[in-house]
């Protein structure tokens, strides 16, 4: 037996120490990772928020809730959030969740949530039609790019080094050589 969006919030909110996820009815904790992993993680937020700077978006890592049309709610590793969609959550108390579409959402690869991360929560996200969607390996050090296309499709582009542009923030590119230092 599941338990409902309201209980899962309720936990979410309340249990400080833990990241819950929402899957299927189910709560689900997110597993604390590796200092590669995090580290990776961090410096990819803060590669790409000193980028766009403070006007016009922000970037939570490993915090803010994606949830699906099917009502799945998800904690990705980095997520990009335009600040209008941001202020929908100002003064409301709740869960910081989001359903509409994000210009950017990375998961970071590690070995208790890569397939997960892959079979389960990328699919998901191309589903949301969020615009790019990164997966980051740093232990094979590279990067799996999905562009939302026109027509709703995605294009799969592999990055091993260099600069690789975020098609979907005009302006911003991250140094692979740099992320994976």
């Amino acid at each position: 037996m599941g338990v409902s969006p309201a209980t899962y919030e309720q936990v979410a909110l309340e249990d400080g120490d833990t990241t819950w996820e929402y899957v299927c009815g189910q709560l689900r904790e997110k597993p604390s990772m590796t200092q590669e992993h995090n580290r990776t993680m961090s410096l990819l937020g803060f590669l790409i928020q000193s980028q766009l700077g403070l006007g016009r978006f922000t970037v939570r890592t490993n915090s803010a809730h994606l949830r699906t049309k099917a009502g799945n709610s998800y904690v990705p590793d980095v997520v990009v959030i335009p600040v209008d969609l941001e202020a929908t959550q100002h003064g409301t108390h709740e869960l910081e969740t989001y359903d509409g579409p994000v210009p950017f959402v990375a998961e970071t690869w590690s070995r208790s949530t890569g397939a997960y991360d892959a079979d389960t929560k990328i699919p998901d996200y191309r589903e949301r039609g969020d615009e790019e969607i990164w997966r980051v390996q740093p232990y094979e050090k590279v990067v799996t790019a999905w562009r939302r296309q026109a027509n709703g499709s995605y294009v799969e582009t592999l990055h091993r080094h260099g600069r690789v542009l975020v098609a979907s923030l005009p302006g911003v590119e991250v140094d692979l050589d740099t992320l994976f230092s």
